[in-house]
């Protein structure tokens, strides 16, 4: 039984104050050294003293007792709901039913406390607490949902109804707020002028008197529509409005003009009847007046400068109006017409006009050209290089498109040229002093190349003064672009390539998620191996461990590297672009067979790229061979010649010229031809040149004829020519530059699209050839700089086909002839006149060659070419791919049927009835079987002579069908694994092949396809036929089966650890080996079963027998290892006795836990090899063991023996005159017993535990 003590305050004070001072019997301690226990008020000293109780429990004085109670904000409103009005009238269940659940509803949703009581009247009471916005909630759900709701309706004009909406419908929630009530107004297209109230009647009330007010006030008002020609409009508006505005001022009348952009004359009127009135009457006024006043004149005005003549927010035609009392008219935007019309007085239209001209010509649009690499530079760190121009010249707009080498200016023409200089001026020194490079590294590596916190690349940025831009990953490109002072552009991407390399090298040996380091690691666990960190440039990669084990770790890991090194040799193979499909393959199959077969590495440019080159990667010999085996596929599909040209090594820098200009101008002029120049220091003076026959010895001749000019001496001149202009110089298909070429002997050199500066032409040569070509091009370049006007008649019958399609042929003609414009009449006005603007010559050619389009237009004929439906699809080719080649190489159109979506079947004629075809009203003519069926006729239309060269080239596309016997059983293996082998060969020969149906049995195989692709097609199936023959041969000489007899105990033995000597054996041997199945007793558990050829199935079994002979020499001998040690010995997951087992070629073997001897260890072995083993053991159990000894030894002092602990029972912690000691009580209460501190009903075992914290 437990007893329960009550502590009170005053004996609470009195142990506080010591004044107990009944003295504790203490038991003494056994031992003798210690002193007596320290007594409670030693152990525990009391809190200082401080005023009594009574005092202490009063009002603290101080700062804190001035300080207020904070008043809540929660306010109180009753509401009161009559009895007829109350939606729940059943008594019975008040404080039960629907009310209460909709008052808790209330209360939860708005916070508010919520107290219902019945009035004598039987009225609903509700007593609503809470913040103010709270409450005014509440109050609303109550009235809602407590309340009946009453309907009433209130007619008024509909034209009032918007003024009770109120602007934005503001006045309407004003008004529903106020009266507790919902309004609904029909809507505008509704006929309806009943306004319908909800709410409590008293809301009813006082919103229908609050509407009717409203409709009072507006019938004192009244609305005029006034219709007015919309050209009159500016002039009653005014200049800014000002007219109508004073108009509105003097009669107090709202005068509403629709705005230019609305196509609506009404003007609208609403006021007082009177003023109104006379609003309207001074409108007409203006009206008749300027109607018979004024007059137009129409003048053009070129679209791009309508909106200079409109002004921003159409300032510009307010201020003219103003001035002169003129209203200028703009055509929309929308529209092609750049007719502007002026109307006013006749004696203020001539100053109108020149406002309108001097409007126009006070804004310039300019162009500026500049590489799109360096906009961010004229823009400058948070547009600060752009804002020192705008802020001199804020009426200058500057526009930077993204992707283009231009600025585009706008403004007033003087500020437009100001900036255009500075610009300029700007664009010329950082083309001086800035360049830029692009390098590839792969996107894996980029996050390591910017370092962590972005440290590497901040680094190099800050070092070499250069922006590095590095794609997001979410790009995965692998482009890194540096822009910046050339040297430090050169050395960034210098240091960038070999971190990059370096990564390269150290990521691969680290391998993905670490495997590979890992796999070194487990090799050689001894060794620590420490990687060094990518933003200190350093190679070095440490190894620390024992010296024996360093030395085989260092040589792996150079093999390691050197292979690495190896691999990563890579060549560029340029082919010609249109052959890169063909290397791809269908799904990209012949690629994947090249790399696979040559475990090479191959990247192929982009399709939407201009490159031409493929990059392969691998071993030096492996490269070699792709490359081979991709330029073949080039040489078979055209007639591709490589020749090879001697010319001194020296002069191939001055041939290759400025960024590879100069080679690449003949690599174009000569049809695309790779020209490929050794490597640098190589010594080498072969150059290869690889194309077609023809354009690779006209390469030839340039080259040597330029190698002997720049042997001789050679002069260079740079011009300049508008980027516009350049095609028109080359002329159509290189014809004018050639001609100049010829004359002179000069070289001219045009920028490509990834040059920098796209203005200038080089021209190259002896000094007197160059300085004729320079003439003869600044003579033409002078030319289309003079701009000039003409125009020609074009029957309106051929203007559709120049504007078609977005006017594409117009464009072909400004690309081709200098930018020259073209305006053809606007369809509709009948008129044959067409405008040509540009430079003079340019404009000549372009009225020569839309004369030569209208011949051949007028030449035209249409001619039919019959060709059954069926073949129509391959004709077309993938994606219409050969019809459009048709299309361009012969100038013609051409039109394929639609296809017949039932054809009837050809075998049955049709039913004739009482002498005619069955389908009604058909002539003759189409009843003849003979007739070509209307699916069958493609239609061609252009000059005759090319119409019939295209039907010839369409029937030569029209495929032929031969048949090839290959053995029956054969057919399945070209079929191949669904279908993959037969798609296959149908996607490299690019025919059809139809395989017989199995229950046929038959032999022959159907070859349909173009007559030039059957030849290859029928070969490559019947070498196919000899390879699946010889498989079979093959497959039957590999299915030679040998049985040998071996001891079950060696079976592990012989398969090995995770299989890794049988799999070794099948590798070498190319055989299959079976064992027994164990839990099959019908098979000989003895047997071993080899299938292969039959040389290697013999080599495999003369390998089994080998170690079969092996282990029966060997010995199993037991060895006694202190059991200490053994863990020691095992290592870490067993890598110390692996190593020690590979090293003495045994197995060791330790005991089992619970073993009857834990010292005995097995080796078995060879027996020279198990003494080795047994030796190196027992050597090592002796260092170890010794280190066991002097551990335990170590611990004797370190710790006393937890025997000793438990033999004297700890005390615990002992006090005297400790409180709750009583004359009873003399002992210090027993935490173990169960009398002391009783449990909660368990009973509690005792235990010996010393009492407080172990010591």
């Amino acid at each position: 039984m437990s007893s329960v003590a009550v502590l009170t305050q005053e004996s609470f004070a009195e142990h506080r104050s010591g004044l107990a001072q009944q003295q504790v019997k203490v038991t003494a301690l056994n031992s003798e050294e210690e002193n007596d226990p320290p007594t409670y008020k030693e152990a525990f000293p009391p809190l200082p003293e401080k005023a009594p109780c009574l005092e202490a429990a009063q009002e603290p004085a101080g700062p804190w007792s001035k300080i207020r109670p904070i008043k809540a904000s929660v306010i109180t409103q009753v509401f009161h709901v009559p009895l007829e009005e109350r939606k729940y009238k059943d008594m019975n269940q008040f404080g039960e039913g629907e009310q209460a659940k909709i008052c808790l509803d209330i209360m939860q949703k708005t916070g508010a406390h919520l107290e219902l009581s019945l009035a004598k009247d039987q009225g609903l009471s509700i007593m609503v607490s809470g913040k103010l916005e709270a409450v005014m909630k509440a109050r609303k759900e109550i009235v809602a949902r407590l309340q009946t709701q009453a309907s009433a309706t209130v007619a008024i004009p509909k034209e009032h109804h918007r003024f009770v909406i109120g602007k934005n419908g503001e006045k309407l929630q004003d008004l529903e707020l106020k009266t507790a009530t919902k309004i609904q107004i029909p809507r505008p297209d509704d006929p309806s002028n009943q306004i319908k109230i909800t709410g409590t009647k008293e809301g009813i009330e006082k919103a229908r008197h609050e509407i009717l007010l409203i409709s009072a006030e507006q019938d004192k008002r009244a609305v005029e529509r006034l219709d007015v020609e919309k050209v009159y409009h500016p002039f009653i508006a005014g200049p800014y409005n000002k007219l109508v505005s004073e108009l509105m001022q003097d009669t107090g009348t709202r005068i509403n003009i629709p705005p230019p952009s609305v196509n609506k004359t009404e003007i609208v009127f609403t006021g007082e009847k009177e003023q109104l009135a006379q609003a309207v009457a001074r409108v007409k006024k203006i009206y008749e007046e300027k109607k018979k006043k004024t007059t137009t004149i129409a003048v053009e005005v070129k679209k791009s400068q309508h909106k200079y003549v409109i002004g921003p927010k159409g300032n510009s035609l307010q201020e003219i109006l103003e001035k002169t009392g003129v209203s200028v008219e703009i055509p929309p935007t929308d529209s092609s017409s750049e007719t502007v019309i002026l109307r006013g007085e006749p004696e203020k239209l001539g100053q109108a006009l020149t406002e309108v001209y001097a409007k126009a010509n006070s804004f310039t649009v300019s162009s500026v050209s500049a590489p799109s690499w360096l906009h961010r530079f004229i823009i400058g760190k948070k547009g600060q290089n752009l804002a020192k121009i705008t802020q001199q010249m804020p009426k200058v707009h500057i526009e930077f498109t993204e992707g283009e080498d231009k600025i585009t200016l706008e403004g007033p023409t003087e500020d437009v040229n100001v900036a255009q200089e500075q610009i300029e001026v700007m664009v010329k020194d950082l083309i001086n002093r800035m360049d830029y490079a692009e390098i590839n590294v792969d996107h894996k590596f980029h996050r390591h190349l910017i370092g962590k916190n972005g440290a590497n690349i901040n680094r190099i940025k800050d070092l070499y003064k250069v922006s590095v831009r590095i794609p997001p990953d979410n790009e995965k490109s692998n482009l890194i672009r540096i822009e910046g002072d050339p040297q430090g552009v050169q050395q960034a991407k210098k240091e960038l390539l070999e971190l990059a390399s370096r990564m390269k090298f150290h990521r691969t040996i680290i391998g993905q998620k670490g495997e590979r380091i890992r796999e070194i690691r487990e090799k050689f666990p001894e060794v620590i191996i420490n990687f060094p960190d990518p933003a200190h440039k350093s190679d070095i990669v440490q190894l620390r461990g024992p010296k024996n084990e360093v030395e085989k770790c260092t040589k792996y890991m150079q093999k390691m590297v050197a292979d690495l090194v190896e691999n990563s040799f890579s060549i560029s193979v340029p082919i010609f672009k249109q052959f890169h499909k063909n290397i791809i393959g269908k799904g990209g199959a012949n690629i994947k067979k090249i790399r696979e077969e040559s475990n090479t590495k191959i990247d192929l440019p982009a399709e939407n790229s201009n490159s031409e080159t493929i990059i392969i990667t691998g071993k030096r010999a492996n490269c070699e061979a792709a490359r081979h085996r991709i330029l073949a596929i080039q040489k078979e599909l055209a007639n591709i010649t490589e020749v090879e040209v001697s010319i001194p090594s020296k002069l191939h820098n001055s041939l290759i010229g400025a960024k590879g200009r100069l080679i690449r101008s003949i690599m174009e002029e000569c049809g695309g031809v790779h020209i490929h120049f050794p490597t640098e220091g190589s010594g080498s003076d072969t150059v290869t040149i690889r194309g077609p026959a023809q354009d690779v010895e006209k390469a030839k001749k340039q080259l040597l004829h330029l190698a002997e000019e720049k042997q001789t001496k050679s002069y260079t001149v740079d011009l300049r020519a508008k980027p516009e202009y350049h095609k028109f110089l080359i002329g159509k298909g290189g014809g004018n530059i050639r001609k100049v070429r010829d004359n002179t002997g000069a070289r001219i050199i045009f920028p490509t699209s990834e040059d920098k500066d796209q203005e200038l032409i080089t021209i190259m040569g002896t000094e007197e050839a160059v300085k004729e070509a320079q003439k003869e091009l600044e003579a033409l370049i002078k030319n289309l700089d003079n701009v000039v006007e003409d125009s020609m008649v074009v029957d309106p019958k051929h203007h559709r086909h120049f504007v078609i399609r977005r006017g594409q042929v117009l464009r072909e003609i400004a690309d081709e002839y200098g930018g020259v414009m073209v305006s053809f009449p606007r369809s509709g006005t009948q008129s044959d006149k067409v405008t040509l603007k540009g430079a003079k010559d340019c404009v000549e050619a372009a009225k020569k060659r839309i004369q030569e389009i209208i011949e051949d237009l007028e030449a035209q004929v249409t001619i039919e070419c019959t060709i059954p439906q069926k073949f129509h699809r391959s004709i077309m080719g993938p994606k219409g791919s050969r019809i459009q080649q048709i299309t361009r190489d012969y100038g013609v159109q051409i039109k394929f049927p639609d296809r017949e979506e039932n054809p009837a079947p050809v075998a049955e004629p049709a039913v004739q009835e009482n002498g005619e075809e069955g389908g009604e009203g058909k002539d003759g003519k189409d009843a003849d079987p003979s007739s070509p069926k209307k699916c069958d006729i493609i239609i061609i239309s252009g000059r005759r002579e090319k119409c019939e060269a295209a039907k010839e080239a369409l029937q030569a596309l029209v495929p032929v069908t031969i048949e090839v016997e290959v053995p029956f059983d054969l057919h399945r293996y070209i079929i191949g694994q669904k279908g993959s082998g037969i798609r296959k060969m149908m996607d490299e020969f690019e025919v059809n092949i139809q395989v017989p149906a199995p229950e046929l049995q038959s032999d022959i195989i159907t070859i349909t396809g173009l007559a030039t692709n059957l030849g290859r097609a029928k070969a490559g199936l019947l070498e196919r036929g000899k390879e699946l023959q010889a498989e079979q041969e093959d497959r039957a000489l590999r299915s030679f089966k040998l049985t040998v007899t071996v001891d079950p105990k060696y079976h592990p033995k012989i398969i090995g650890r995770k299989g890794a000597v049988i799999t070794q054996i099948r590798t070498e041997h190319e055989v299959n080996i079976q064992f027994p199945d164990k839990d099959d007793e019908s098979q000989a558990q003895d047997q071993i079963n080899i299938t292969g050829y039959e040389k290697n199935a013999e080599a495999a079994r003369d390998a089994i027998m080998k170690i079969v002979g092996e282990l029966e020499q060997m010995v199993s001998e037991d060895v006694t290892l202190d059991h200490r040690v053994h863990a020691r010995i095992i290592g870490a997951r067993g890598k110390a006795i692996r190593k020690i087992m590979d090293e003495f070629k045994v197995d060791i073997r330790f005991p089992q836990s619970g073993a009857p001897d834990p010292n005995c260890v097995t080796v078995t072995g060879l027996p020279e090899n198990v003494e080795e083993a047994i030796d190196h053991i027992l050597n090592l159990e002796e260092e170890y063991l010794a280190d066991v000894v002097d551990n335990e030894a170590m611990q004797v002092y370190m710790k006393p023996s937890s025997h000793e602990e438990s033999k004297a029972p700890s005390k615990g912690f002992v006090v005297r005159d400790a409180p709750w000691a009583t004359v009873n009580n003399e002992k210090a209460p027993d935490m173990s017993s169960s009398e002391d501190f009783p449990s909660f009903g368990a009973q509690v075992a005792p235990k010996t535990l010393p009492w407080g914290p172990k010591r």
